[in-house]
């Protein structure tokens, strides 16, 4: 038996390439990237703020897919086109997060699959219940 575990949900837009939504190991759960698909059409969404809105809520469906929720993200990555964003992904990191925050790195990148502004990828840590 494996010690990793796919996870998957429809809540999500489906993996558009050889990967899967997230994968558990453990108590551990690393979810790839997510960027502002709509999970029901694959579609990107248009305007920055929806973008980043779409995907919190991508990242909170595999989350919770996976048996856990954003509350239990340590490490959470964040791809951007143009960094002049950052303070749109902080203030609509706001609604989704309280504190004790995860450790987050930005990054400013030439461009994202898609054609998408903005990424995100994380790591949850779940309770041992």
């Amino acid at each position: 038996m494996s010690f990793k575990q796919p996870i998957a949900t429809a809540s999500a837009p489906k993996a558009i390439g050889t990967y899967s939504q997230a994968v558990r190991a453990g108590q551990t759960v690393y979810l790839s990237g997510q960027i502002p698909l709509n999970p029901q059409t694959m579609e990107l969404e248009v305007d920055i703020r929806a973008q980043i809105t779409r995907v919190f809520e991508n990242l909170r469906a595999v989350a919770r897919a996976a048996g856990g929720d954003l509350d239990d993200v340590v490490k959470l990555n964040v791809f951007l086109t143009d960094l002049g964003h950052f303070a749109l992904v902080n203030e609509t990191m706001a609604r989704y997060f309280s504190e004790p925050y995860p450790a987050r790195a930005a990054i400013g990148v030439a461009a994202l699959p898609k054609g998408a502004a903005v990424e995100m990828d994380a790591i949850l840590v779940l309770s041992a219940d």
